[in-house]
């Protein structure tokens, strides 16, 4: 005869199995979905890393869809580890990986306008209804950023910028009755010499013409701009040089030009939309502008070459 304290042991017994076999299955799921893909010196990369990586950079630039699933894992994983790189070289000098947050939420900003969004909170929504923390996007931002510095600081007593002579350019087209501004995406790429820059433009140039010109930026950019699709956003022509804008002058909306000699490599731009209007220049407010774009090039141009120099002495492992 069975009792009651009997049924409720083997009951009691099903329970417990029960919850041992989804803690297990569960933990063993976990291992496999999550493995351990790179190691960078100390720094771990896992699958999952990848992964989130891989949802980030796709939220970001939807045309990356248009890529085959090779293509898009390969151009995750290459992100992720320059990220990692640039921690492990932030860590030398940094105990917190954290910037202040007025400065923070300026970054974030500038990025979400940049592709079109109007406030954080429907900027939020939107990587949440695809798996994303607004922390992950704020990581890499917070990473950019403490880079960024530390270049400053090594690199800034090399930055050479002619005031007088970008003065002089914008006095001169201030005279014209009328303004331009330029909604821009960029591609900055370098080359080891100067015979590959025919075959790295046309190469570049083919995948514009194949899969559009946010793909390409994603693949060949070395610019920070390269997660977004290369997107600029909006620049006043008063803040180009005379080649620059006389070769985006030239361009339909649509468009992009072939490869421009910049400080420290080469910039490929296209022309997403622009405004003309009647002319209100304040010259000092426009030099202010245009010495933050000088400084920030050749600021990149250290970047590139600091990021190539370090890389050389850290153990980049396939697990």
């Amino acid at each position: 005869m069975i009792t009651v304290s009997k049924i409720y042991y083997k009951f009691y017994q099903i329970i417990i199995f029960s919850i041992f076999f989804i803690i297990f299955y569960s933990q063993v799921g976990n291992s496999t979905e999550n493995k351990i893909e790179y190691k960078v010196d100390n720094e771990i990369i896992t699958s999952i890393d990848i992964n989130n990586e891989k949802k980030l950079l796709l939220s970001l630039n939807p045309n990356l869809v248009e890529l085959n699933n090779k293509k898009i894992l390969e151009i995750s994983i290459e992100s992720t580890i320059r990220e990692k790189i640039k921690k492990i070289e932030i860590n030398k000098y940094k105990k917190e990986i954290e910037i202040d947050e007025a400065y923070l939420s300026k970054l974030i900003e500038e990025n979400y306008k940049k592709i079109n969004f109007t406030s954080k909170k429907e900027f939020q929504e939107f990587l949440n209804g695809r798996g994303i923390t607004l922390e992950k996007f704020e990581r890499k931002l917070i990473i950019e950023a403490l880079w960024n510095e530390i270049i400053f600081l090594k690199y800034r007593n090399k930055v050479n910028i002619n005031e007088k002579k970008l003065r002089e350019e914008i006095t001169q087209y201030s005279k014209k009755n009328f303004d331009y501004s330029f909604n821009l995406s960029e591609i900055v790429f370098n080359v080891d010499s100067s015979s590959k820059l025919i075959t790295k433009n046309n190469e570049i140039q083919k995948e514009i013409k194949s899969k559009g010109f946010e793909n390409a930026a994603s693949i060949f950019s070395i610019s920070a701009t390269a997660s977004i699709g290369g997107k600029l956003g909006w620049i006043n022509s008063a803040q180009l040089s005379d080649k620059i804008r006389m070769q985006i002058l030239n361009l339909k909306v649509g468009e992009n030009t072939e490869a421009i000699v910049i400080p420290g490599g080469f910039l490929i731009l296209k022309l997403n939309d622009l405004k003309k209007s009647i002319k209100k220049i304040n010259i000092d407010d426009e030099l202010k502008k245009l010495i933050r774009l000088k400084t920030n090039e050749q600021l990149n141009q250290y970047s590139n070459i600091y990021f190539n120099k370090i890389k050389k002495d850290i153990k980049i492992e396939k697990i």
